[in-house]
């Protein structure tokens, strides 16, 4: 069975592509408006390039192979981030602020959940050079927007900040295998565990740390977490953050989720996460990584977000594409070819039949081109025996 796919890849299909590819369209014209520059990074890498900030939580999802040229090793892109920061570090050199924006496939060895893609279609914006807070709030509403301009608004995006817990774990000397076990245990809200694993902690860090995984909700999440935190300027710093955030978009469904600290070894400050009605994951996840082009030679303040094009694709409500103009084989009629040069100049698809052939397979033709009076007029497609697609 030489046509099957491996685990976790699937083709895309005509009516699918078409939805994808639309809506890629859509979303990176919304970003080009908002000044984002479109960049297209390589599909391989040097793999030290790709496991730079986030590509060293995505170690064992990369692919690897050796190059038959330079004989080193290469990895397929799991992430297209911080080839975006590598762009802007070493080959823009720019001294203000840069957006950019992206789309392409990215390739893991291992699926993210159980029914998630191996290859998922990325697509995302970064801005760089800008350490304030005005800059995660401009890129947490155009994610919004995006979501809205796909059909799929968020319901509920949730915002946390990665330096809460980075002041608490400073301050109890915690080692990387402790972290690493305190991670896991507030991202899966394990509170027993958690209480277990901090019983001989000294306070205020148990408490500290115990409170985090309750510290979930609206706006009032930020005064109980005034109170349940010690008063330390990391953590000061990071709840004002979110403060002004909170301030600055009133329009957006905002929650907060102090125990959300996925991608804690890349993101170095506010993260955020949306999601929509009817699906379990987070349809777009962002937050800010400064320093990630440090290893290219410059140290720039980053903030951006991504989202998989598939997912959204699949979520977004389906309208119906306007069907497609049927014609006869041109080859021997001047004005029906200019007919449907003229009709496609204007972006109709004109489905045009080969000689002998009778019917289309392919697009759904809800019209057809007939002549009447030596004229080449469109007209309806009526009754149910017409097998156009």
């Amino acid at each position: 069975m030489n046509w099957l796919l491996p685990e976790h890849f699937a083709d895309a299909l005509p009516a699918e592509a078409a939805r994808i590819e639309s809506l890629r369209r859509r979303l990176l014209d919304l970003f080009r408006v908002h000044g984002y520059e479109l960049v297209m990074p390589p599909l391989l890498e040097y793999l030290e390039s790709l496991l730079t900030g986030s590509g060293h939580d995505l170690r064992l999802r990369t692919f690897k192979l050796v190059d038959q040229v330079s004989g080193r090793t290469l990895g397929v892109r799991p992430d297209i981030t911080p080839q975006v920061a590598r762009i802007d570090a070493h080959l823009l050199n720019r001294q203000g602020v840069t957006r950019l924006c992206y789309s392409g496939s990215v390739l893991h060895t291992l699926p993210a959940s159980l029914t998630a893609s191996r290859e998922p279609m990325q697509l995302g914006a970064e801005l760089y050079g800008y350490a304030g807070v005005a800059a995660d709030g401009e890129v947490i509403r155009l994610m919004a927007g995006a979501l809205r301009a796909a059909g799929v608004p968020a319901a509920r995006i949730d915002l946390g900040h990665v330096g809460v817990f980075r002041a608490l774990a400073a301050a109890a000397g915690l080692d990387a295998e402790l972290e690493g076990a305190l991670l896991l245990l507030l991202q899966g809200k394990d509170v027993p565990s958690l209480r277990e694993l901090c019983a001989r902690m000294d306070e205020p860090l148990r408490s500290a740390l115990l409170s985090l995984p309750a510290l979930y909700g609206g706006v009032e999440t930020l005064a109980a977490a005034t109170k349940a935190l010690p008063a330390w300027p990391q953590v000061t710093a990071a709840l004002e953050t979110l403060r002004q955030l909170q301030a600055s978009l009133p329009d957006l469904p905002l929650s907060f989720d102090l125990a959300d600290l996925r991608g804690y070894h890349y993101h170095n400050g506010v993260v955020f996460a949306a999601y929509c009605t009817d699906f379990a994951s987070a349809v777009a996840r962002g937050g800010r990584y400064d320093g990630v082009g440090r290893a290219f030679g410059r140290d720039r303040p980053a903030t951006g977000f991504s989202m998989d094009l598939r997912d959204l694709a699949g979520l977004a409500a389906s309208d119906r594409a306007p069907g497609a103009i049927l014609a006869p084989c041109s080859a021997n009629s001047a004005p029906l070819a200019d007919t449907i040069a003229v009709l496609r100049a204007r972006g109709e698809v004109v489905v045009e039949l080969l000689p002998s052939e009778t019917h289309s397979e392919g697009p759904r033709c809800d019209r057809q081109l007939l002549e009447r009076d030596g004229q080449w007029l469109i007209e309806a497609i009526t009754g149910t025996d017409h097998r156009n697609g």
